[in-house]
């Protein structure tokens, strides 16, 4: 008496296959290095020179964000670090949720919360005003003209 084992099924979510995951490890991977040169770069810059915490204030932030390259880099900081957490969380729910409806809300939910940050992250950088009109005048940074 012979026994047959049924070729196995390939799962309804590998059907149709792209390299969009390939994509994704290469993305977290180089995305990973980046990251690790603008942080140690934003820390070194914020923490060791000048004087170190003590110097971080409003002026302090608002003299850097005066300057484009500042900005680009704390943009690029901003949104590989969410893009970077956003992939790793979406493996983590492929991984294991198991019913489809949960996956999808679950991926939605981390989605939309992706695309808040990200937007209000990109709208407080370029649309920081480092010369308040109502700020005392101590607390500006000294391009900032006196009224």
């Amino acid at each position: 008496m012979t026994s047959t084992i049924p070729a196995p099924r390939t799962p309804r979510r590998l059907r149709g296959r792209t390299n969009t995951e390939l994509y994704a490890w290469m993305f977290m991977r180089a995305s990973g290095v980046l990251l690790v040169v603008l942080i140690f770069g934003h820390l070194f810059v914020n923490l060791v020179t000048g004087d170190g915490i003590n110097a971080l204030d409003f002026a302090f932030v608002a003299g850097k964000w005066a300057d484009p390259l500042w900005q680009v880099w704390d943009l690029l900081m901003l949104w590989l670090a969410m893009l970077h957490g956003t992939n790793g969380l979406r493996t983590v729910i492929n991984d294991y949720a198991e019913r489809d409806q949960l996956r999808l809300w679950l991926k939605v939910g981390l989605y939309t919360a992706t695309t808040i940050t990200i937007v209000l992250g990109t709208l407080v950088i370029f649309t920081f005003d480092p010369c308040p009109p109502d700020a005392a005048a101590e607390l500006l940074p000294s391009f900032c003209p006196v009224p």
